[in-house]
């Protein structure tokens, strides 16, 4: 069921979710400062293009630095992120088949607003 969740999910949003990311990862790395917020965008791309079957966590070693890091991040590019995620998961729940979708895209807001000090993980 997951495959078929990620196919579906694939082709109607999780591609131009990971374009977005993509795109703030490549902002990030031409910064050269910036280049942590880089990884981190271009690690939830990467889950945010096949999201069923994992899950993401919190790091039990995080600590201030990455607090303050979020903060920064979601100055710079954390909230256009965030945004994308509501407005694909609105559109998506528009249909029934879209319902489970658009909760998945939603689920992913708070991972677009702090990305720093999580990690993810494969669901059993």
């Amino acid at each position: 069921m997951k495959t078929l969740l990620n196919i579906i999910w694939l082709v109607l949003s999780g591609f131009w979710l990971f374009l977005g990311y993509m795109l703030a990862a490549a902002v990030m790395f031409i910064l050269i400062v910036t280049i942590p917020w880089g990884i981190a965008a271009a690690r939830i791309g990467v889950y945010a293009l096949w999201p069923f079957g994992r899950e993401v966590v919190n790091r039990p070693d995080s600590g201030v630095g990455a607090l303050l890091g979020n903060i920064i991040w979601v100055v710079l590019a954390g909230w256009w992120l965030a945004l994308e995620h509501i407005i694909t998961g609105v559109l998506l729940c528009v249909t029934i088949i879209g319902i489970p979708l658009g909760f998945a895209s939603f689920k992913l807001v708070p991972v677009a607003l702090m990305p720093l000090g999580k990690v993810i993980v494969d669901r059993p």
